[in-house]
């Protein structure tokens, strides 16, 4: 049941040092596509004062975050709920901060303006969202690696693929949010911190 993916193990420090500085201090973190919930237990023990939703579209994945939460018996992880971020019904109403890792990129981009559409809703004013994961930028030469992940994304699912930092920070927009930060992360990804106007 409980599974483990090396990319969180690999980022979650450099992922927790934005965060230090872009999370509130108290309240309710909405993770989405929380995936294997190591980066969920990760961040809970990093910042005991918040409330940690995971969640995950994926029952597999549910039911590694659900493992990885007994194993910790963090009081700061909460049961994790399904939720596939292209819906307009989410579970949950409202939110302190969210945080989205790797799910951009691998997701139809019906998926980023669900998620953009519920930052819109769920958060108040100024609180942040935080992305983390790979982008293209119109005046930043692509990495060679971003390009062949590209390809590869897109040989498995013509819907998924890496995005333009320009489409996000549009979207973000049309739904109340600007880009407030970007930050070079390992392995060519970047954080994006963005926060409801």
């Amino acid at each position: 049941m409980k599974q483990s993916a090396p990319p969180a193990l690999r980022n979650r420090q450099p992922i927790a040092e934005i965060l230090e500085s872009e999370l509130p201090e108290s309240g309710l973190v909405l993770e989405i596509a929380s995936g294997t919930g190591e980066h969920a237990v990760h961040f809970a023990r990093a910042f005991p004062a918040l409330q940690w939703q995971p969640t995950d579209p994926d029952e597999t994945a549910l039911a590694s975050i659900a493992a990885w939460r007994e194993e910790e018996g963090l009081g700061n992880v909460l049961e994790p709920l399904l939720l596939d971020a292209a819906s307009s019904d989410w579970p949950v109403s409202a939110a302190d901060a969210m945080l989205c890792i790797n799910m951009i990129h691998i997701s139809p981009w019906e998926a980023s303006e669900g998620l953009f559409a519920a930052a819109g809703r769920l958060l108040p004013q100024g609180a942040p969202l935080v992305l983390y994961g790979p982008y293209f930028e119109d005046a930043v030469e692509p990495a060679e690696s971003n390009l062949a992940f590209d390809r590869s994304l897109q040989q498995r699912n013509q819907a998924w693929g890496i995005r333009r930092i320009e489409d996000v920070d549009a979207l973000a927009e049309k739904n109340g949010l600007k880009r407030m930060r970007r930050a070079e992360m390992p392995a060519n990804n970047l954080t994006l911190v963005y926060r409801k106007m």
